[in-house]
């Protein structure tokens, strides 16, 4: 398998460096050359077997000869054996052909803990074949850090920088990340919104003197293991429910776009999806762009929802090089034109032809969401989760077709938005039950890139190995 960048410029790569580069050094992010293909008797052949087990079968081909099917297979049992439900990722019904993906059932309580807890092991894995060291730096808009730090915490061969809008996540986001003591874990507050982070991580990874000096790697969906992993478990979901024989729909509340690219990747490797549902809030670039063509920035405005406050989403990119037919000059063009002039349009029959629709939802909305799926269904669901649900209400084409809808986050990661629409407040599970009185540890700095730089420099490791 080799991976090439969306922008066309970057060197080609296999399995091994693309997980350790992160971004492609022409700015592009990378994306396999093929997709392998899974016949509908395989997809049938998921059926009973573990989560872990899919898993291994479903991602070894983007692997290529980089590591073996024994090695990823223990790696794939290792990652998904401390999560709290035997099932690693099951579903729930909400309603006679409505179902919920469950993605919270990781030690973060997040659906990034699916893809981070394997990359971590596939960071160990190869850092240790290479006898290297790295630098993580990352930008959050909530979840991804934590579990990320999570995933990295304590390992010798690394140390990780998350960078995470101040003010701008929850109280349980933010402590999950500042009260982790391992040496090698540095938490930086940004005085501005999660687009200053991601640029100031684009613009490190872009100068490639840093970059080489402090062997600066990505736990960001930049990074194509991290969007790999989530693929599973659209597959999974969808044999749970019928598949090949069903095709499905799913809404996926949209920040980054990685999730839902995710959704897009495992139907062009073949599994039936009627439909894929970006589900934004009232920070809607992305429904504005599947419903008009046109993607511009128009600043971010903080909601109940902070994970999904997002404007620029990096794994746009790796959509728009498949609609522009994989042409990475095109894309190109609509990066500067994106940084130059604030946005691009394109042709609305290129949209039409494929299984997006989207909408958005506002906060009232939400809340409001929140409420009836408790008392419809018995399920407390968190902020994201009900973005989801409502734009699914909104743009689901076939009543015919099961609806999932991705649960992202264990409700008690935002109790107060919780408890506002219901009245319950929802606790934390019990190895999160002290949160509030561990210790934080972070550092605010103003939204500057020199200076951001300067404090990872005097605190990475790998300059003084």
């Amino acid at each position: 398998m080799r991976y090439i960048s969306t922008r066309g410029k970057a060197p080609v790569l296999n399995f091994e460096d693309v997980v350790l580069t992160g971004l492609a050094r022409d700015g592009g992010l990378y994306v396999p050359e093929t997709w392998p293909q899974v016949s509908k008797e395989e997809i049938r052949g998921l059926a009973g077997v573990s989560y872990a087990d899919a898993a291994a079968f479903l991602l070894q081909p983007f692997l290529g000869s980089c590591i073996s099917a024994s090695d990823f297979n223990a790696m794939t049992r290792k990652a998904y054996a401390g999560f709290s439900h035997k099932a690693v990722v099951p579903i729930s019904q909400l309603g006679s052909n409505e179902f919920l993906m469950e993605l919270y059932h990781g030690p973060t309580l997040a659906f990034k803990d699916v893809a981070l807890q394997l990359l971590g092991l596939l960071y160990d894995h190869l850092l240790g074949q290479r006898g290297k060291r790295i630098t993580i730096i990352g930008a959050t808009s909530g979840d991804t850090g934590s579990a990320a730090i999570e995933a990295c915490r304590g390992r010798e061969a690394l140390d990780i920088f998350i960078l995470h809008p101040a003010g701008r996540v929850s109280d349980v986001q933010r402590r999950q990340m500042t009260t982790v003591a391992d040496a090698n874990v540095h938490n930086i507050a940004v005085e501005g919104d999660f687009d200053d982070c991601q640029a100031m991580v684009k613009a490190m990874f872009n100068d490639h003197v840093f970059r080489d000096e402090l062997a600066v790697s990505a736990v960001n969906s930049i990074n194509w293991a991290r969007v790999m992993a989530q693929i599973t478990y659209y597959f999974t979901t969808a044999v749970s429910l019928g598949s090949p024989e069903r095709s499905l729909a799913f809404s996926v509340p949209s920040g980054n776009f990685g999730d839902i690219y995710a959704g897009y990747a495992a139907s062009r490797m073949g599994l039936p999806i009627d439909q894929l549902i970006v589900a934004t809030n009232r920070n809607d670039i992305l429904s504005r762009f599947f419903n008009s063509g046109e993607y511009r920035k128009s600043g971010v405005d903080p909601t109940i929802s902070p994970s999904m406050d997002i404007q620029v989403s990096s794994n746009f990119e790796r959509f728009l090089f498949d609609l522009y037919g994989r042409d990475g000059a095109a894309v190109n063009d609509l990066m500067e034109k994106l940084d130059r002039d604030g946005g691009f349009s394109v042709n609305m029959a290129q949209l039409n032809e494929g299984i997006f629709s989207a909408g958005r939802c506002d906060e009232e909305e939400t809340l409001l969401m929140i409420r009836k799926t408790l008392k419809e269904s018995l399920k407390l669901v968190d902020p994201h989760t009900a973005v989801g649900l409502k734009v699914a209400e909104k743009c689901r084409n076939k009543k015919s077709v099961p609806m999932v809808t991705l649960s992202t986050a264990h409700p008690a990661k935002f109790p107060d938005a919780v408890e506002k629409a219901t009245g319950v407040r929802p606790a934390l599970p019990a190895h999160l039950a002290d949160l509030f009185e561990r210790p934080e540890k972070l550092e605010q700095l103003p939204n500057d890139l020199e200076t951001v730089k300067s404090f990872i420099k005097e605190r990475a490791r790998i300059l003084g190995a």
